[in-house]
């Protein structure tokens, strides 16, 4: 029987050229261990982007034509980045990164060992660590992937229903589904699984699965008083 957290529930492959890194996955998680094999033996170094001053490019980087690279950005191979993305002033890429084409990748934004599927945005203010980002998916302003929980154990999906399914990593932040949104400055503790077409308002704290098409909303009560000299 297959995993109901399998590659193709989340993410569909064929907006990747990487696919193959989901070949023998059970569990959508599996390809982040796969990550640093595949770039040693399939990576071939090229920079054919478009450099804006000098960002700081260090060797086992490949960079696809038509992408920009702005002054301020550092790229750490092994990384793979596709065909005209924005990698944009401020960018931190830290190892063991792929990152497919059409992708924006912003200010104060870090990723390591991270795979990012087609048109992925994730421009401003991010961590991005051990995750994978689908088709289309979108962080915005100050969202946080965490990647290792505070007692440094193994991470554990919460499934919902007061079970949980172990991932076999200790470091492993979120998969983020194909169109899903996550609002400014919410926070996706370790383990977190967004469906695709799924939203969470901004601000969430969210641990888990959360089901394909869902909206997770959280009611802010708020008070206005006089305000007092």
């Amino acid at each position: 029987m297959s995993s109901p957290y399998s590659p193709e529930s989340f993410l569909d492959l064929q907006h990747s050229e990487h696919r193959m890194l989901f070949e023998n996955a059970v569990h959508v998680w599996d390809a982040l261990s796969q990550i640093s094999s595949y770039l040693q033996f399939r990576l071939k170094p090229g920079i054919h982007a478009r450099l804006i001053g000098k960002p700081f490019i260090s060797g086992a980087v490949f960079i696809g034509a038509g992408t920009v690279v702005e002054q301020g950005a550092m790229i750490k191979g092994p990384a793979w980045i596709g065909e005209g993305c924005e990698i944009r002033n401020g960018c931190y890429i830290r190892e063991n990164v792929i990152v497919g084409s059409g992708c924006v990748l912003g200010n104060s934004c870090e990723f390591k060992n991270s795979i990012i599927f087609d048109e992925a945005q994730v421009p401003h203010f991010n961590y991005v660590g051990d995750s994978i980002l689908g088709f289309r998916a979108h962080l915005g302003a100050g969202a946080i992937l965490s990647n290792v929980r505070l007692d440094h154990s193994e991470v554990v999906v919460s499934n919902g229903d007061g079970t949980f399914t172990p991932t076999g990593l200790r470091k492993f932040g979120a998969v983020i589904g194909d169109r899903a949104e996550i609002g400014c400055n919410s926070v996706l503790n370790p383990g977190s699984l967004i469906g695709r077409n799924s939203m969470l308002y901004p601000g969430t704290q969210w641990r888990g699965f959360l089901p394909a098409s869902s909206t997770v909303k959280h009611i802010q009560t708020q008070q206005i008083v006089e305000r007092r000299a």
